[in-house]
């Protein structure tokens, strides 16, 4: 406690490890849902959850040497996630000195608080831990708000793909930044 009597926040990253495959399933169900829900058919939202989120997906992502996942927590509560890529498990054909942000995503309640960058910035450490020069990440044409923060943080456009969410094609932007 400090001497106003207030509690300092804090916030914690930490792998994720195979026994974290049912929490990691909720928040992402949540999460995803959150975020895209109302721009997106119910029948299609479904179908992509369960596709995407599958526990056995989960489990064999997590299994996977070449994807990482964190939790980042708010005091005690799991406000967030991210997950990364190299090698063969990015989403995208990308040389060997690219780390792919697939995810991340923090819970509604918690967003405003700067989660979102501390795990963009555990990506950047990971990224230069492992001599990636590149960091790329792709990014729904429609979110506004996230296309806004990763130009912020210096991503640029270098492309686009085509992303299915259930039988719906949407346009996913490819934005890159070069690392120091």
């Amino acid at each position: 406690m400090n001497k106003e009597g207030l509690i300092p926040l804090t916030t914690i990253i930490r792998k994720c490890t195979l026994n974290d495959a049912n929490q990691l399933q909720e928040i992402s169900y949540e999460t995803f849902n959150d975020t895209f829900k109302q721009q997106n058919s119910p029948e299609n939202m479904q179908a992509y959850l369960k596709k995407a989120f599958q526990l056995e997906q989960l489990k064999s992502e997590l299994a996977n040497p070449s994807s990482l996942f964190f939790f980042i927590y708010f005091h005690s509560d799991i406000a967030g996630y991210l997950k990364v890529n190299v090698a063969d498990a990015q989403t995208e054909k990308a040389d060997a000195t690219s780390l792919e942000i697939e995810r991340i995503y923090v819970k509604k309640q918690f967003q405003g608080h700067g989660l979102g960058n501390s795990l963009l910035n555990k990506a950047i450490n990971i990224a230069n831990d492992l001599k990636k020069t590149t960091i790329w990440l792709g990014v729904w044409e429609n979110n506004e708000k996230a296309l806004a923060f990763y130009k912020k943080k210096g991503f640029i456009k270098t492309s686009s793909h085509s992303f299915y969410m259930g039988d719906e094609e949407q346009i996913d932007f490819i934005m890159t930044k070069t690392l120091d």
